[in-house]
C-alpha cells in the first residue's frame, strides 16, 4: 500500500534537526563579527555565503568530489537550479538585515522565520489544491505562536511606517527562504546536496557585492582585520552554520516534505535563544519558555505525524 504525506525518513529528520541546531550558533557568531570586526550586517552575509561556499567546495574536494570531470554539471537545469538557489540566499539574507535595521532581531527573526513555514502551506495548498490538513495546521499554528512568545518584546513594536516597511522586508525574506525549500526539495540530476551549498553560497555572495559597496564602514575600520580571533570566528561562521547547515538541510528536503522541512527551520531562534540564556545569562522568563516548549512540539508534531493511506 502506498502512502502520501509519510513522515520523513531517519537520516531527513537527523539532517533537518542538525540544520536548524546549527544554524541556531550563526546568529551569536554574526554578533561577534560584528562587534569585534566593526562589520555591517551586509558584510556579515557576504562574507557568511563567500566563506560557505568556499568550506563547501573543501568537503566536496576532501569527499574527492572535484576529482571528476563532471564535478558542476553543465546543464541548463542545475545552471538554472544553482542561480536560482544563489538569488534566493541573497534576496533572504539582504531581506532579513534591512528588517533588522528598521526593526529590531527580535522582530525580524520573529517576522521571518515565522512566515516560512506559512508561506509553504499555503503554497503546498494552492499546488495540491486542497487545504493544509489539521496536523500541518496546527503544527504551523503552535509554531508561529511559540516563535512570538520566545522573541517578541512590546517595545519592539514601535516605529510606525518603518516598522510596515521592515516587516514587508521581514516577509519577503521569510518568501525567499519558503521558496528556496520548495524549489530544493525538487532534485536536479548531478546536483548534491554539497554541490547545492558551494556554488549556490557563491553566487549569493557575488549578488550581495553591490550592496556591499554601498553600505557604510565604519571610518578608519579595516576591511579585514586580520586578528586571529576575528578570522577563526569568521571561518566558523562559514563553515559550521553556512556549508554544514545548508547541505544538511537541502539533504533533508530529498526525504521529507517542505513544510516539515520549514517548521525544522524554527529551531534556529530556539537554539539561538537558549544558547544566549545559557552562555550569555539572558533571562528567557516564563513567557520565553512557554514558547520554546511549543516550538519544540510543533516541529516534533511534524515529524511523528502519521501516513494517510492512498
Amino acid at each position: 500500500m502506498s502512502t502520501i504525506d509519510a513522515a520523513p525518513s531517519r537520516a531527513a529528520t537527523a539532517s533537518l534537526i542538525t540544520a536548524g541546531i546549527l544554524w541556531g550558533t550563526g546568529g551569536l557568531a554574526g554578533a561577534m563579527l560584528s562587534e569585534r570586526a566593526g562589520w555591517s550586517s551586509v558584510a556579515i552575509a557576504v562574507c557568511r555565503l563567500a566563506l560557505g561556499g568556499v568550506s563547501a567546495l573543501l568537503l566536496l574536494g576532501c569527499a574527492g568530489g572535484l576529482r571528476s570531470s563532471a564535478f558542476l554539471p553543465r546543464t541548463g537545469a542545475a545552471f538554472r537550479r544553482l542561480l536560482t538557489a544563489g538569488a534566493l540566499l541573497a534576496l533572504y539574507q539582504a531581506c532579513y538585515f534591512a528588517a533588522v535595521t528598521l526593526t529590531s532581531v527580535s522582530v525580524a527573526t520573529m517576522t521571518t522565520i515565522g512566515s516560512v513555514p506559512v508561506f509553504v502551506a499555503l503554497a503546498g495548498a494552492v499546488g495540491e489544491r486542497r487545504l493544509p490538513d489539521r496536523v500541518t495546521t496546527a503544527s504551523v499554528a503552535c509554531a508561529v505562536l511559540g516563535l512570538v512568545l520566545l522573541t517578541w518584546s512590546p517595545s519592539d513594536a514601535e516605529g510606525g511606517g518603518q516598522l510596515v516597511l521592515g516587516l514587508a522586508c521581514a516577509l519577503a525574506s521569510g518568501a525567499g527562504f519558503a521558496t528556496l525549500t520548495i524549489v530544493n526539495g525538487k532534485p536536479v540530476e548531478g546536483l548534491d546536496p554539497l554541490r547545492t551549498t558551494a556554488f549556490g553560497c557563491l553566487v549569493g555572495a557575488v549578488l550581495l557585492l553591490p550592496l556591499l559597496a554601498l553600505s557604510a564602514t565604519p571610518q578608519g575600520a579595516a576591511l579585514w582585520p586580520l586578528r586571529a580571533d576575528v578570522i577563526a570566528v569568521a571561518i566558523y561562521l562559514g563553515a559550521v552554520p553556512t556549508a554544514l547547515a545548508y547541505g544538511a538541510y537541502f539533504r533533508g528536503l530529498a526525504g521529507s516534505r517542505p513544510v516539515v522541512a520549514a517548521l525544522s527551520a524554527l529551531l534556529e531562534p530556539l537554539t539561538a535563544a537558549v544558547l544566549a540564556a545559557v552562555l550569555l545569562g539572558d533571562d528567557l522568563g516564563v513567557v520565553g519558555w512557554c514558547g520554546a516548549v511549543l516550538l519544540v512540539g510543533a516541529v516534533a508534531g511534524s515529524y511523528v505525524r502519521p501516513a494517510t493511506p492512498r
